[in-house]
């Protein structure tokens, strides 16, 4: 068994972290929009589903232009979403149901309806207000580089007075300048504010874009490469391969002392509160940097994620994202999907191919060492839905006309037989209507159905529960052809076939596995683990 006084044991190192987007996971009111009391009503689901922990994206006071990416007030809750009683109440109950709690941050920038914005705004150039955010003038008229907006357009936006405001995302979210000595006070303060309620972490949204080069300068392009690259929250575009290589405004050294000085904050509050990164960096080296021993706990690893359906692939990135952090003594993180991306089911194919393959790659991920987090509705074999222009609110798709990312965002079915499947007690489809064809998705339909993929995950969990402390951080890949991946960790061993032929299972008790197995064989498109 674990040693729970060794700090290499702290919740967070081995845990199941179940993403709640907030506005479509559960509605109390009727009014189609997901809310807190609604994700309270719900941790049940979570404690039977077997995970350790709840991630919620943002609740707090915003006018919605991001979805609550774009804050108004980091220490209140939006009356959409519920209120500061009703936050407290979903902390107290999680806990009681053995939950921890996770809440979003967003430091690299506010809303632009902020009392910070506004007053900036009316306080006029070279004033203290305006030295808050990352304000500049323009001599020819055009914006003062060339940098690019990770939503589409240029990341600058003119104002009255004829400056400019930096803003990496949407208009409405302009950029803070980290250099100045209030803002990194005003955040140490948003920490206590959430600590003081109980919450147990954080997960920090673009935390490798706080600081940007002092200067300002153009961003170096190449002939075949346009301004701008993949970070953030840009949806599918950024799931690919980085090409632009030169990023005054991302990574800078200056933002390490920043997750110092946040690492000092939470120990005050106890050693089992964390923090894990959103950071997009250009090599693994930077990105186990966001994890040395005095900073964050943990940052997202989106290379499983990002991982095509090949057993060389995963095999790479199991074995380098374990190399990049061995000098850290940090824990791995894993991920398959997210409110940014494209649900893994349809990435994979979909149909009953991209369900076999996405059940396949859950379970070789949750056998790995470190942290899985999961994206709600994944649980029930979900696939990115074809959402109708008229019906997409992303600010990806308002700023470019290219479909964004609210296929992933559309709110998941509870029970019954038709919209809104139990989401809420309206008899009205929510706030993204939800496909005619879910009725065998809802969690009540897949209850109890052993070939279900509810049941699948919520056996997994289950049976990671024996290993997940207990079968070390040491990963074999062993040598097994082009198309199966076959790991050891400790007494586990993990076959996963991503060929088209069946393959011969190695000698050892079949635990479980993503589909059926007949004779020893385990068939394409499907995984296994075996003691």
């Amino acid at each position: 068994m674990a040693d729970f006084n060794d700090p290499r044991t702290f919740w967070w190192r081995n845990a199941v972290v179940y993403q709640v987007y907030v506005r479509s996971f559960a509605d109390s009111d009727g009014d189609g929009i997901g809310d807190l009391p609604g994700i309270t009503s719900r941790l049940p689901h979570l404690a039977d589903l077997g995970v350790d922990a709840l991630w919620i994206t943002p609740f707090y006071t915003s006018p919605q232009h991001d979805h609550g990416y774009d804050v108004a007030d980091y220490c209140d809750v939006d009356p959409l979403f519920g209120s500061l009683s009703d936050a407290d109440d979903l902390v107290a109950r999680a806990h009681e149901l053995g939950l921890r709690v996770v809440v979003d941050l967003v430091p690299n920038h506010t809303s632009d309806e902020h009392e910070w914005f506004k007053a900036a705004l009316a306080a006029g150039p070279g004033s203290p207000e305006r030295a808050r955010y990352l304000f500049r003038d323009s001599e020819d008229g055009n914006p003062p580089n060339n940098w690019a907006s990770v939503f589409g357009g240029p990341a600058w936006t003119q104002v009255d007075d004829g400056q400019w405001y930096l803003h990496l995302f949407d208009s409405t979210q302009p950029d803070l300048d980290w250099r100045n000595p209030e803002v990194p006070a005003m955040f140490e303060g948003v920490l206590r504010f959430w600590l003081e309620r109980g919450v147990d972490g954080f997960r920090v949204d673009v935390a490798h874009g706080l600081f940007k080069e002092a200067s300002l300068r153009d961003q170096v392009v190449a002939e075949d490469e346009t301004a701008g690259s993949p970070q953030g929250r840009a949806g599918d575009s950024e799931m690919v391969e980085r090409t632009v290589r030169d990023e005054p405004m991302w990574d800078q050294p200056e933002v390490h002392e920043v997750y110092r000085r946040w690492h000092q904050i939470l120990d005050e509050y106890g050693a089992d509160r964390m923090a894990v990164a959103e950071a997009w960096t250009s090599t693994v080296e930077s990105m186990a940097a966001f994890v040395r021993p005095d900073e964050l706990d943990q940052t997202f690893n989106f290379a499983w994620l990002l991982a095509e359906w090949s057993a060389e692939t995963f095999a790479e990135v199991i074995t380098d994202t374990l190399a990049s952090i061995e000098q850290t003594d940090a824990s791995p993180t894993w991920v398959l999907s997210n409110h940014d991306v494209t649900r893994h089911v349809t990435r994979y194919g979909g149909g009953e191919q991209g369900l076999a393959r996405g059940r396949a790659a859950t379970l070789a991920m949750l056998a790995l060492p470190g942290s899985s987090y999961l994206y709600q509705g994944e649980e029930l074999g979900l696939e990115q839905v074809d959402v109708a222009p008229e019906h997409r609110q992303d600010p990806s798709f308002l700023r470019t006309g290219e479909v964004g990312r609210d296929g992933c965002r559309v709110p998941i079915p509870w029970s019954g037989t038709e919209a809104p499947y139990g989401f809420g007690p309206g008899a009205e489809q929510p706030w993204i209507p939800q496909p005619a064809d879910w009725a065998a998705l809802t969690v009540e339909a897949q209850t109890g159905d052993p070939s279900s993929t509810l049941e699948f995950y919520r056996e997994a969990l289950r049976a990671r529960r024996e290993f997940a402390w207990t079968a070390g951080d040491e990963v074999e890949v062993l040598e097994a052809g082009p198309d199966a991946l076959v790991l050891r960790r400790g007494p586990l061993t993990v076959v996963l076939n991503c060929g088209d032929a069946p393959v011969e299972l190695p000698e050892g008790e079949l635990l479980l596995a993503s589909g059926p197995v007949e004779d020893g064989k385990l068939p394409a498109d499907t995984a296994a683990w075996l003691r």
